[in-house]
């Protein structure tokens, strides 16, 4: 169901959607919370429209959002009993608030990875214990992606246009990747962190997932408030001349669908013009990277959940340790599938502002940002590309999940920007490819995926609409 045109009114496109979850919803399970007012909130706007009163583009438009994220007439729960019960936020977060001052019809809140997939290393994508189990519109046993696996499905599945992600090293892209639509994963800073559950001060970073490079531009123009209108430059002609350079090394090579599919989309992007630099290889980031990116994480989520939780009435946990004896106390459900690993890592290791914290934070920032600013600039390009991940991995929840590579990693250390597009189907599951840039080059990276896109839809088409297959 192509919902990425434009309806008639507000309430047209409410009722469609909300006639498509009773539909869908029972497949994929991506939708945790309904806004009862939804109806209410497109006649109001409606009649503002009628009134010549637009608010802009995306008025009227219909938005899911992550349910990380503050909104003062829904449960904010980041997927956990420890939150179901407490009353809503007494705010709506600063893109919330953003959201309605556009006109956009807040639809529902979408479920996610419990805790944005903070609280165990055998964790299972797309799992909560207060939303239950997301699933894969392409394949009803493969993996929706993580964290933000409601709001990928969703898109895909056609119950919004526009939904919300949070990412803080590939929550946005994983799941655009695994679910065949755009992610983009800005500049940490560009959209406002207040009022979303955190993990990381460092990294964390909302972004807007969508059907097309052009809609996800629109939603994160919105979402940034900074006057910059993304979506202008999602058009075509931007790709010609564009440098851009192709990092084989470590990021190509775990997916041998990913890497056909990635050297299709090369291709395609030499064919209009760009000029492909191959070989442009990263310095090797030790281990030692990943190993201070999982303290800063974890020293920051200790304090910033923390923080968060001061922000919520009613008897809620107030601490990390707080909330891991909670899940201990309620472990027939909380801890039904995985435990809490990283929760008793983050209790036992530094808080945010140690020396140790420090140190790693700038370590891994530095070594991250000097590997994509340095190769970007030793070949003077615009932008690089990779495969964004290999095709969804089935759904399993007693074994930990398996994850040949990614993307996102560096991207996510550096707090620089990712936009992932999906290029075609391999075994019938979506693959996609994502473009990496240096710190606010979001206007580059769009014009380059639309570039790309355009070109796809030329020679293939858009992605096939999924089919709900109980197995693949």
């Amino acid at each position: 169901m192509d919902t990425s045109s434009t309806p008639a009114t507000a309430r047209d496109e409410v009722e469609a959607l909300l006639a498509r979850m009773d539909v869908v919803e029972p497949l994929v399970n991506a939708v945790c919370t309904v806004h009862p007012d939804a109806l209410g909130q497109a006649d109001r706007l409606d009649r503002e429209a009628a009134e010549g009163r637009s608010r802009g583009p995306l008025h009227g438009r219909a938005v899911l959002v992550k349910d990380n994220v503050d909104t003062h007439d829904l449960p904010t729960t980041a997927g956990s009993l420890a939150l179901a019960d407490a009353p809503p936020p007494a705010h709506d977060a600063t893109l919330v608030a953003r959201l309605r001052e556009a006109g956009m019809v807040v639809l529902g809140k979408t479920n996610l990875s419990e805790w944005a997939n903070i609280r165990d290393e055998g964790s299972a994508s797309g799992w909560s214990a207060y939303g239950g189990l997301t699933r894969n519109p392409y394949a009803l046993n493969r993996s929706a992606g993580g964290s933000s696996s409601g709001s990928g499905a969703a898109v895909a599945a056609g119950l919004a246009s526009y939904a919300i992600g949070t990412e803080t090293d590939g929550s946005i892209t994983c799941p655009a990747a695994f679910n065949g639509c755009v992610g983009i994963k800005p500049t940490v800073g560009t959209v406002p962190t207040e009022g979303v559950v955190p993990i990381s001060a460092s990294q964390d970073s909302p972004g807007p997932m969508a059907r097309t490079v052009r809609d996800a531009a629109a939603l994160l123009s919105v979402l940034a408030g900074d006057g910059r209108d993304l979506a202008s430059h999602a058009v075509e002609g931007r790709l010609a001349g564009k440098r851009i350079g192709v990092p084989r090394s470590t990021y190509w090579g775990y997916s041998p669908h990913a890497d056909a599919a990635a050297e299709r989309a090369v291709a395609l992007l030499a064919a209009q013009g760009a000029v492909v630099v191959d070989a442009t290889d990263l310095p090797e980031l030790g281990e030692e990277v990943w190993d201070d990116e999982l303290l800063v994480l974890l020293a920051e989520f200790r304090s910033g959940v923390a923080d968060y939780l001061a922000t919520r009435s009613g008897g809620v946990p107030r601490t990390l340790d707080e909330l891991v004896r909670f899940n201990r106390e309620h472990a027939g459900t909380e801890l039904a599938h995985f435990g809490q690993s990283l929760f008793e890592r983050a209790l036992e290791g530094p808080r945010a502002g140690d020396v140790a914290h420090r140190q790693a934070r700038a370590r891994s920032a530095e070594a991250a940002r000097a590997a994509i600013d340095g190769v970007l600039r030793e070949h003077d390009l615009d932008a690089l590309v990779t495969p964004s991940y290999a095709p969804a991995n089935p759904i399993d929840l007693v074994n930990p999940e398996s994850f040949p590579g990614s993307c996102s990693g560096p991207t996510a250390v550096a707090g620089y920007p990712l936009l992932t597009v999906p290029t075609e189907l391999a075994a019938g599951l979506p693959v996609a490819v994502s473009f990496w840039g240096t710190a606010g080059s979001e206007a580059t990276l769009v014009e380059v995926a639309h570039g790309y896109e355009v070109a796809r839809d030329a020679t293939t088409g858009p992605l096939p609409e999924p089919t709900y297959e109980p197995f693949v």
